[in-house]
C-alpha cells in the first residue's frame, strides 16, 4: 500500500486510515491491564471506561457526557458516570485511563520502527483538526503528551479516533438520524451493551439508513481538511505507522 502513496489523495487517505484508527485506538479500552489499573482505583471496567474515557471533559454534569458519548443509552451514562464520581474524580480518572493507553503503547510497539514519523504525522493532523462541536475531541487534544514514542504513538492514535468519533456524532446528528438509530443500524450485535433494551429496537426505514449513509460521507468531509494537512512524506509515516502498530498486536495476539 506504501508504494503508492505519493498518488493516493487526501480523500483516499482518509478512507484507508480511519478504519484502522477506529480499531487501534480503542484496542486498550478493556485489555486486562487496563481494567486492573481501574479496579486498583475502586472501579470496574465499565465504570472505568466512561469515568476516564470521558474524564478529559471535567468534573462535569452527566448531561455533559451523555450529550458527547452520544450513542449509548443516556441512564446508563449517568449511572456509570454519577456512582463512579463517588469513588474517584473524573479528571483523575481521566488522566488514569489516558495513562492507561500509554502502558499498552509501551508494552505492543516498543519495538515498532518509524514512531517518530508517525507521530510527527499524527500530531500535524491533530493540530490542523478544527475542535469546534467535537468536545471530546477537544478533551483528548488537550492531554499532555509523554515523551516515549510508544506511550506517544498510542495517545495520538486515540485521539485520532475521538477527532472522527466525534466528527461523526455531529455529522449523524446533522443528517436528520438519531444516534440511538445510527448505532442500531450500524452494531445490532452490540446494541444492548450501550445500555439499550430490546424494547428500545427502533422500526428502520429507507430514509435512515440513507440518512446514515450521508452522515458517513459528511463524516469524511469534516474531518478531510486536518488530513489535508499532510504532504507525501506525513502521509507514508502515518499510514506505514499505522500498518506497522496493527502488525505488532497482531503478532502479540494469542
Amino acid at each position: 500500500m506504501t508504494h503508492y502513496l505519493g498518488l493516493m489523495t487526501p480523500e483516499e487517505l482518509v478512507q484507508t486510515v480511519c478504519p484502522t484508527i477506529g480499531a487501534l485506538g480503542a484496542a486498550w479500552y478493556f485489555v486486562p491491564e487496563t481494567l486492573a489499573r481501574g479496579r486498583g482505583l475502586g472501579l470496574d471496567g465499565f465504570r472505568f471506561y466512561f469515568l476516564g474515557r470521558g474524564g478529559v471533559l471535567g468534573d462535569v454534569e452527566a448531561p455533559v457526557v451523555i450529550s458527547a458519548f452520544g450513542y449509548f443509552n443516556p441512564s446508563l451514562v449517568e449511572k456509570m458516570w454519577v456512582s463512579g464520581a463517588k469513588t474517584l474524580a473524573p479528571r483523575q480518572a481521566g488522566r488514569a485511563y489516558v495513562a492507561a493507553s500509554h502502558d499498552f503503547g509501551r508494552t505492543h510497539f516498543t519495538e515498532v520502527a518509524g514512531l517518530d514519523r508517525f507521530c510527527s504525522a499524527a500530531e500535524a493532523v491533530v493540530r490542523a483538526a478544527d475542535p469546534a462541536a467535537l468536545a471530546l475531541f477537544a478533551g483528548w487534544r488537550g492531554e499532555p503528551l509523554p515523551e516515549d514514542l510508544p506511550a506517544r504513538a498510542m495517545q495520538m492514535v486515540s485521539t485520532l479516533r475521538e477527532f472522527r468519533g466525534s466528527a461523526h456524532l455531529l455529522a449523524v446528528v446533522a443528517s436528520g438520524i438519531s444516534p440511538k438509530m445510527a448505532h442500531y443500524l450500524r452494531h445490532p450485535d452490540n446494541f444492548a451493551t450501550f445500555g439499550w433494551a430490546e424494547s428500545d429496537v427502533p422500526a428502520t426505514t429507507a430514509e435512515d439508513r440513507a440518512a446514515l449513509a450521508a452522515s458517513e460521507k459528511l463524516t469524511d468531509r469534516l474531518v478531510l481538511p486536518a488530513y489535508r494537512a499532510l504532504d507525501d512524506a506525513g502521509r507514508e509515516a502515518l499510514v506505514t505507522g499505522l500498518e506497522r502498530m496493527q502488525a505488532a498486536l497482531a503478532l502479540g495476539a494469542p
